[in-house]
């Protein structure tokens, strides 16, 4: 059986675990042409229940760098591999 991801999965992945992205590195890693928008989509998703929450820095370059934070550190017992399955921590 395949499996395949859509970049928004691959994105939401990618925040889940630690990581942060902006839209260049969103594009090149996963083609993600605009990733403002993929954000607005997951961050509904995401702080619908108070689990996560979408935040974003600068860079020192002036781009912006969105994150994924747990709202609950500490006690999440999973994380996410690159294809989207969970696994424990």
């Amino acid at each position: 059986m395949s499996c395949t991801i859509n970049k928004r999965r691959k994105v939401m992945n990618c925040l889940a675990n630690g990581g942060g992205l902006t839209a260049n590195e969103a594009k090149s890693r996963f083609g993600v042409g605009n990733l403002r928008a993929t954000i607005s989509s997951i961050k509904s998703q995401v702080e619908a229940y108070g689990n996560w929450e979408i935040v974003t820095e600068e860079t020192p370059s002036g781009l912006t760098r969105y994150f994924m934070e747990d709202t609950h550190p500490g006690s999440r017992t999973y994380g996410f591999d690159n294809h989207g399955v969970r696994y424990a921590l």
